[in-house]
Order: C-alpha cells, then structure tokens, then sequence
C-alpha cells in the first residue's frame, strides 16, 4: 500500500515548556502525492528534523504564494517545474544554492543540471523529471488508435476530456496541433492556440492537477492530458489506462528544489536535498511514485519493471518532437493569462 504525503497528515508540535527543547522543523511546499511518507519519515528519523508538508496543484499557485510571502519565511523548501526556476530567479525570490552544503549532486545526470534555466545549478538542484502525454482508458475505447494530441477534437469525445489545471501545458496541445512550439511568445499564435482549444471545451468533463489519474479511475473520463508517473500509478489500479507520447511532441519538464530567499532554515533545506540525492532515496522515490529519477546511481538501483517502463523512461523515439518548457517572459506570460482566464470562464 503506497503511503503518500498529503498536506496536513503530518503535525508538527512545538513544546512551550520551560526547560525542553523546540523541536527543528522543515516547511517544505511540494505537488500533491509527490513525496513518499517513507522518505520524510527516515529523514526526520536520521536528522530529527520534522517536516512539515504543505501542496499545491499548479505552478501558478506555488508562484502566487511566495510572492504573497515575499517578506516572510513560511517555506524552506519549494519544488517548481522548469521554467519557473528562472522566473523567480530573476525576480529574487530565491536564495543561492550552497553546492558545499549538499552530498550526491555528483550522481545527477549531466544532462539535466546546468540547464539554461538556472546555468551551474545556482539556484536549483534536480529532483524528477518526466513528462505531459495522452492518457486514455483502453477498456472504453476498446480498438481504438489515439496517437495524437489532435484526437482529442474528435467528436465522439465529447463530455469525456480531461486536461491538467496548468496553463502552460492546456495552451502546449493547441500550440502543437497548429504545429506551433509549445513555447510560443507571439501574441497571434498564442490567440490561435486559445481559438482551437475553446473549441475543445465543451468535450471537457474537467480540469485537475491535484490528482489526474483520479478522473480516469473513478469513471468520470475516458481520455485526455496526465503526467506520467500519475499514469504509472493509476495503472496499478486500472490496468486498462493507457500512456501514450503524442505524435505532435510531449512535454518535457524537470521539477526540482529550490530554497525560498527568506527560509527560516536554510540548513535543513540543503540536508533534505542531500538526503533525497542518496541513490537509495532516489530510486525509492522514482519506484514509488512513477517519475523518472535524474539520478544515475539511483537507477542502476532499479528493478528492470521500473527502470524499462516506458512511461517513466521514455526512449528517443518517445521524445521525438518533445519540448521542455521554457520562460516565456513577462509579456507572453500575460498574454497566455488573459486567454487562459477566458478559456476557464468560457468567455
């Protein structure tokens, strides 16, 4: 039975007792169902520093918090995907990475650090990575071939959709199927993408990024958007749910952890990061909940079921056309927000 961590199953209590100690704790901010309760229990085992875990369901919502946040200290540790890295960078809202402090970022795959989102890993330290794709329920669409992003516009959809609640990824599929980058800043291609996708929108039973293999598992969809590790553990209990890499390109993203500028232990942070880059943490981790690992020594750890599934390692054949999202700027970013606002509105 997988334990996973959900905001507010762990309490923290801080003794006001004269003469005891107050315990040492660790605020970290983190996606639903993203971090197994074996790992912080083990942490707070070996460190006896308790963590207090707090979600969100988008990157939108991380962002808007540790800004409302600026001026205090409420999170010591945060997990935001690509691109964000680099928003908040530049808007200082991050403290540097003190690369003394940590153990293991040896083991990360060269590949995924030093990225032009954060160059020499200033800022952030890899924890998953993984991808956006298809998901459809096999035992409902029975012979049927969904291969593109493309065919969720097929009529016969209709009421059966479903789309994670993050902005950039709905307005990626629009991009692609007008064969645009995901990762568009023109205003008129970014218009067209809403066009298309208004028209999608009465196919939509929902939007969810809390949790999106739940709509497909308790029948309320048939097809639509999810990331790959939610695919990987919705299998286990639908073997019927399908992943499929689309043919117009997936979506790439590398999530990892960043320390808040204003943390109120800093310290823990880094040992937490420290802990989790442990190839045994590591690969507990990516077996666990279904994403991939950057961690080389963590997946020669692996069992073959793991590290050969398809839908948390993809091939390069999977990755043909994938993009990783990237920092659009302000002024794009703006212009994605309007026509988002008026897709969730229906105006």
């Amino acid at each position: 039975m997988r334990k996973l961590a959900l905001a507010g199953l762990i309490a923290v209590s801080l003794t006001g007792c004269s003469g005891q100690e107050e315990t040492e704790v660790l605020n970290l901010y983190n996606w639903s169902e993203y971090m197994p309760q074996e790992v912080l229990d083990r942490f707070e085992e070996e460190t006896g520093i308790q963590v207090v875990y707090t979600t969100y369901d988008s990157n939108e919502a991380m962002y808007a918090r540790l800004k409302l946040l600026e001026e205090g200290g409420e999170y010591d540790l945060a997990v935001p995907s690509t691109y964000y890295v680099n928003k908040m960078r530049k808007e200082g809202l991050l403290a540097e990475i003190d690369h003394s402090k940590l153990e293991g970022f040896d083991n990360l795959d060269p590949e995924l650090v030093d990225q032009e989102f954060d160059e020499d890993n200033a800022y952030s330290v890899p924890y998953l990575w993984g991808t956006t794709g298809l998901a459809y329920d096999a035992a409902d669409l029975d012979g049927e071939n969904v291969t593109a992003w493309a065919d969720l516009w097929n009529d016969k959809y209709q009421g059966k959709v479903m789309l994670t609640n993050d902005m950039r990824e709905v307005f990626h599929i629009g991009l692609r199927v007008l064969g645009y980058s995901g990762n568009s800043t023109s205003p008129e291609e970014i218009e067209q993408a809403y066009e298309k996708l208004a028209e999608l929108m009465p196919a939509v039973r929902t939007f969810n990024s809390d949790a999106p293999r739940m709509p497909y598992l308790e029948g309320e969809t048939d097809i639509g958007m999810i990331w790959n590790g939610e695919a990987v553990m919705g299998k286990e209990d639908m073997p019927s749910l399908e992943y499929v890499y689309p043919e117009e390109g997936t979506i790439v993203w590398l999530d990892s952890f960043v320390i808040p500028k204003n943390a109120n232990n800093a310290d823990a942070a880094h040992q937490f990061i420290s802990f989790v880059m442990q190839p045994e943490i590591s690969a507990l981790i990516s077996e666990e909940i279904g994403y991939a690992t950057p961690n080389l020594a963590a997946r020669e750890l692996l069992p073959e079921a793991v590290a050969g599934d398809r839908s948390s390692y993809p091939t390069a054949e999977d990755l043909t056309n994938a993009e990783f999202q990237k920092d659009v700027g302000d002024d794009a970013m703006q212009v994605y927000t309007r026509y988002w606002e008026r897709l969730k509105s229906g105006r």
